[in-house]
Order: C-alpha cells, then sequence, then structure tokens
C-alpha cells in the first residue's frame, strides 16, 4: 500500500450493518475486508459499541469505504446500524455519539474546510442509518 500526499475535503460517516449490541474491532473488520478482496481495512477510524476509537487504515494512505470519494476522504465506521432484525436503525450508543462528535471536530480541524457526509450520500444505502447532514450540518470555517 503506497503512502500519498492528499488533499482531504470530505469526512464519510458509515456503520457497520451489524445488529445492535455485536462489538466488532478493527481487526475484525479487517478480516472480513481482506475477504471481499481489500487489502486491509478500508475505514480510517472505528468507534466500538463503549466509545473507544480505534485506528483502521492510516490516514495517509487512500481508504476503501466510499466509490469516488476514496482519494479525498476520511472514512469513520460506527459499530451498528440494525436493529435485531436486521432492518436499518440508529444504535448508537450515548458513548459512540460523542466519541463521533469528537472525532469529527478534531478531524475538521485537522482538515479545515472539509465536509461531513454520510454513506447514503453517495451510495444507495442507509449507511450510516441517521441524518450526517442534520447531525453535523455546516463546514467547518476557513
Amino acid at each position: 500500500m503506497k503512502k500519498f500526499s492528499r488533499q482531504i475535503s470530505e469526512i464519510i460517516i458509515h456503520c457497520t450493518a451489524t445488529p445492535r449490541g455485536r462489538d466488532l474491532d478493527v481487526a475484525d473488520i479487517t478480516r472480513y475486508h481482506r475477504q471481499r478482496g481489500f487489502e486491509t481495512i478500508g475505514y480510517h477510524y472505528l468507534i466500538k459499541i463503549d466509545g473507544t476509537v480505534e485506528q483502521g487504515r492510516d490516514c495517509s494512505f487512500v481508504g476503501a469505504h466510499c466509490l469516488g470519494h476514496n482519494d479525498r476522504s476520511i472514512g469513520v465506521a460506527y459499530v451498528g446500524g440494525l436493529d435485531s432484525a436486521g432492518r436499518p436503525e440508529d444504535t448508537r450508543t450515548p458513548a459512540q455519539r460523542r466519541s463521533l462528535a469528537g472525532l469529527v471536530a478534531r478531524l475538521r480541524s485537522r482538515y479545515n474546510g472539509s465536509s461531513v457526509h454520510g454513506h447514503n450520500e453517495f451510495a444507495a444505502k442507509a449507511c450510516p442509518c441517521f441524518d450526517v447532514s442534520k447531525e453535523f450540518s455546516g463546514r467547518q470555517p476557513s
């Protein structure tokens, strides 16, 4: 995997599309993504059920999380996104909500002017199963 000097303009939020309460970590997602043919985990960050933020793919590497946007984005996923019947639902715990808000704030500061999007803005998916534009409206001031 090659490192690139990247101009980041987007932060894209995802869910793991797993049922409420089923925790995963970066190692689990890495195994799954490798089974799908990825070199490693496609996301740059993963937020576990308890709010722990794990580093996935290094931010200097192009992600593998949103077709057509990977070269200019950082991919963040929270564990969950499905109810017990497998239907899309915002399953974020209070700890995940706090961690996501903090991580997005840090990323917006690091990548000044970056916008925040849900994966569903770019693909015909429910992911991340909540309205990202409502929760993270506006751009970070330049």
